[in-house]
Order: structure tokens, then sequence, then C-alpha cells
């Protein structure tokens, strides 16, 4: 069985993305805020590239977030 889940890891992407956008911040001015990439933004925004927990943090302080908010979006498990 395999830890990783490509769906989980771009339903991720997009909830970051939509955040993102809600506060009117390109990828370039966030990654400048957050001292990130913008092409780690892309590949984690459209991708689906797993982030670190450091990168999550960074992303979320940066917009002026709980962390937790980046990982608060509905998705399916499946067994």
């Amino acid at each position: 069985m395999s830890i990783r889940n490509p769906k989980y890891d771009l339903a991720l992407g997009e909830n970051l993305r939509k955040v993102r956008t809600a506060k009117k911040l390109s990828r370039e001015t966030l990654g400048a805020m957050a001292g990130v990439e913008p092409k780690q933004i892309y590949l984690i925004e459209v991708k689906g590239q797993s982030p670190t927990v450091a990168t999550l943090v960074a992303l979320a302080l940066a917009m002026k977030l709980h962390p937790k908010k980046l990982l608060d979006f509905e998705f399916e498990f499946e067994e």
C-alpha cells in the first residue's frame, strides 16, 4: 500500500490556489513574501507536488493564516 495519494496532493494544490487567489496574490508575490520560489508554488498548485510542512507553514504565515487553513478542504479518501 502506498502512502502517497496523488488525488489528495492535487486537491491540496487546488485549495492553495483558491486561498491565494482569494487574497489576490500572484505566485510571484506570495513566493517573495514566503521565501518560496514561484515555480514551487506552481508545482504544488498545478502538478500536485507534495509540499513539505515547512513550505506549507511559510505559505500560510505569509498569507496571515493558520497553516491548518491550507489543509481545510473536502476530500473523499478511497480505501
